[in-house]
Parts: C-alpha cells; sequence; structure tokens
C-alpha cells in the first residue's frame, strides 16, 4: 500500500510503502508525480519502506514505465528502509537515473528528509 506522507509539497513527493505495492498503489502515485512534473522541472523523492514486501507484477510493470519515462525527471530519492535488500535495489537504481540518490535506515528519517529537501 502506497501512503501520500504531509511532508509532499511543491518539487517534493513523500511516500511510505507497506506490505506489497499494486497497480492501485501505482494509479495514485503516478498522476501524483506527473503532476508535480508539469510544475517543475525536477523533483525530489522520499521513499519510505516499512513492513514492505515489494511489488505485485502489474505494479511492477507501472514502476519500470514510469522510472523509463522519467529517468532524468529526478533531482534527489532517498529511500528509507530497514532491510539489506532495500539497500542493495537502491544501489541498483542509481545507473538508471540522473539523480542522486541515497539509502538510508528507517531510524534516520528526518535525515533522509533534510537531505532530499536539500
Amino acid at each position: 500500500m502506497i501512503e501520500i506522507l504531509n511532508d509532499t509539497k511543491d518539487d517534493l513527493v513523500a511516500v511510505k510503502a507497506t506490505e506489497k505495492l499494486s497497480k492501485d498503489d501505482y494509479d495514485v502515485l503516478i498522476p501524483l508525480l506527473e503532476g508535480r512534473l508539469d510544475t517543475h522541472d525536477k523533483l525530489r523523492m522520499y521513499f519510505e519502506m516499512e513492513d514492505f514486501e515489494g511489488w505485485r507484477i502489474k505494479a511492477l510493470w507501472e514502476d519500470v514505465k514510469f522510472d523509463t519515462k522519467h529517468a532524468n525527471d529526478f533531482k534527489r530519492i532517498a529511500m528509507v528502509g530497514d532491510r539489506k535488500w532495500q539497500e542493495n535495489m537502491t544501489q541498483l537504481m542509481k545507473p538508471f537515473t540522473s539523480a542522486d540518490v541515497k539509502f538510508f535506515d528507517l531510524s534516520e528519517k528526518n535525515r533522509a528528509l533534510e537531505w532530499v529537501a536539500a
């Protein structure tokens, strides 16, 4: 499930992902991101993963399509989680985007928000 966090404003989109993301989650997230891109050249993304289990196949496809189209539309991406596979996923993202991408432990949420907003 995706939750849009209150920290979302201007060019910063902050979300919390739990359990498995579905296509319905992307039906909410993608219009939000594309709407922000209508008024901002580049976005900042805070992506918090708590009890996150990954993506359902249709959600993964939506994610790949969006990421391919908008690979250069992000300035910074803060990935926040507590699992080694989430940190590894963050490292795998780096060659596919022009954004500065950084992983933070869940205990560093505030630091991650400060970094992504800088």
